[in-house]
């Protein structure tokens, strides 16, 4: 049985992506900040007929994670997939961006990432296979006034799944990335931008890199502007 694992999966991208993956058959380790914003995708899930375990987690405190990483390979094993989608925007201007504000938004965007991917790397290795698949952005490729410290993030969750790609060569596990536009979640809300596609349409293309994506897709950074 293919396992999957899901950061931010309480919400948005994530839950989409959740509950996509629990319709192809493939059982889930949710992850999210609290138990509460998991229950409801994982009950969802359930009803399709998966395995979900679901791990209260901020991905943005390694010790955290590695503890998390542990508990999900002593359940369900080491994952097959793993989709990076936990990430927080905050709205401020360069001059107003405190410092908790831009180590926050780092620690959620990139260094959490990062900290899933060596906890569960290992484990990967030693089976032979595995895919990751990071939400980025097309902030990823762009600059945007009073986001600062996201796009700062973004483009560096892209340049550290290539540099993973790279790594990965030859190991039988792959890195992707997927870049969307304006999507419809909680986090765009009061941006200004109007959204160009849903989080489920996100969700496909996901799906479509972490199960059915050639290996000669590796290290492919997917962009998605909307209709």
């Amino acid at each position: 049985m293919t396992v999957a694992l899901v950061t931010g999966a309480g919400r948005g991208i994530g839950r989409a992506t959740a509950l996509a993956l629990a319709a192809r058959g493939v059982d889930l380790a949710l992850v999210g900040l609290t138990a509460d914003n998991l229950a409801e995708p994982a009950k969802l899930a359930r009803a399709r007929g998966v395995r979900v375990e679901t791990f209260p987690c901020d991905v943005g405190d390694a010790g955290r994670v590695e503890a998390t990483a542990r508990a999900v390979e002593a359940v369900l094993g080491a994952p097959d997939v793993v989709v990076h989608s936990a990430g927080i925007a905050r709205r401020v201007s360069v001059e107003a961006t405190s410092d908790e504000d831009w180590s926050a938004t780092l620690a959620a965007n990139l260094s959490g990432p990062f900290f899933v991917t060596r906890a569960l790397l290992p484990s990967m290795r030693a089976r032979g296979s595995g895919r990751f698949v990071f939400v980025a952005s097309i902030s990823s490729t762009l600059g945007t006034p009073r986001l600062s410290a996201y796009c700062a993030s973004k483009w560096g969750v892209v340049g550290f799944a290539k540099s993973l790609a790279e790594e990965l060569r030859g190991s039988g596990l792959s890195a992707l990335s997927v870049l969307p536009g304006s999507v419809d979640t909680d986090m765009l809300a009061g941006s200004g931008f109007p959204p160009q596609m849903g989080p489920d349409e996100v969700a496909r293309t996901i799906v479509f890199l972490a199960l059915d994506a050639p290996a000669s897709m590796n290290s492919s950074a997917v962009e998605m502007f909307g209709p």
